[in-house]
């Protein structure tokens, strides 16, 4: 999957975030990612339920990925365990 079907979840409002994946649908891709890091993870488990529920009768959860990544901390002196998941989404 290359990034430009990818959504990576941040700070915005989930909403933004559900808009931009109707927007990746409505442009003719079939299939798009939401990933997230750390605390934004539940909210790509709302922003996928939201799109699938409200917005897209023909969508479905097809993959779900999870794993830690390792990332250096801010000091440098070490690395911190951070989890992340992607939901893979698709249109029929």
């Amino acid at each position: 999957m290359d990034d430009e079907n990818t959504i990576f979840v941040g700070s915005k409002e989930t909403m933004s975030y559900v808009m931009a994946l109707m927007t990746q649908f409505s442009s003719g891709s079939e299939e798009a990612v939401i990933k997230a890091r750390g605390r934004a993870i539940s909210k790509a488990v709302d922003i996928a339920e939201i799109a699938k529920n409200r917005f897209l009768d023909d969508a479905e959860i097809t993959d779900i990925l999870t794993e830690t990544e390792q990332l250096e901390n801010d000091e440098g002196d070490g690395t911190t365990n951070v989890s992340s998941i992607e939901i893979t989404v698709k249109k029929h």
